[in-house]
C-alpha cells in the first residue's frame, strides 16, 4: 500500500505538473503567433481560422480533465487511509488525517491546474474569435 501513497504523491501530482506545463507552452506558442499572424496573407477565412485555432484544443482538453485527475488522487488517497485504518484494526486519528490530507492535496492540485488552464482557454478563443472578425471586416468586405 505504500506505492499507492506514492503513485497520489508523485503520479498524480507529477502528471498535473506536465498538464501545466503544457498548457504554459501552448499558451505562449498561440500568443506569439497571434502577434505575428497576417490576415491578409491569408485567402480565405477558413484557412486562418484553421490556423488560429491550432492546439487549442490541448488547452481545453487539460482544463475539462485536470479536475479529474486531481478526484482520481482524491480517490486513491481515501482508499489509502481506509486501508491504513483496516489494517491497525483500530481509529488512529493521526494516520486518517495524513490520508485525508494527501487526497485533499491531489483535489486542490488538479483545481490549480484546471481554473487557470480554462481562463487561458477562453482568452485565446476569444483572441481567435477578434482576428476572425478583423478578417471578415477587411477582406469580406469588398
Amino acid at each position: 500500500m505504500e506505492n499507492l501513497r506514492e503513485l497520489v504523491d508523485y503520479g498524480v501530482i507529477g502528471v498535473l505538473l506536465l498538464m501545466s506545463f503544457i498548457v504554459f507552452t501552448v499558451a505562449i506558442e498561440r500568443l506569439i503567433f497571434f502577434l505575428r499572424v497576417k490576415p491578409e496573407n491569408y485567402k480565405s477565412k477558413a484557412l486562418l481560422e484553421k490556423d488560429l485555432t491550432k492546439r487549442l484544443y490541448i488547452i481545453g482538453t487539460v482544463a475539462s480533465s485536470a479536475p479529474y485527475v486531481g478526484l482520481l488522487g482524491t480517490v486513491l488517497g481515501i482508499i489509502l487511509t481506509f486501508y491504513t485504518v483496516g489494517q491497525e484494526g483500530f481509529i488512529n486519528s493521526k494516520e486518517i488525517m495524513k490520508g485525508l490530507a494527501l487526497a485533499l492535496k491531489a483535489t486542490a492540485a488538479g483545481l490549480l491546474v484546471a481554473i487557470p488552464s480554462v481562463m487561458v482557454y477562453n482568452f485565446l478563443v476569444r483572441k481567435v474569435k477578434e482576428k476572425l472578425l478583423e478578417y471578415e471586416a477587411k477582406y469580406e468586405g469588398r
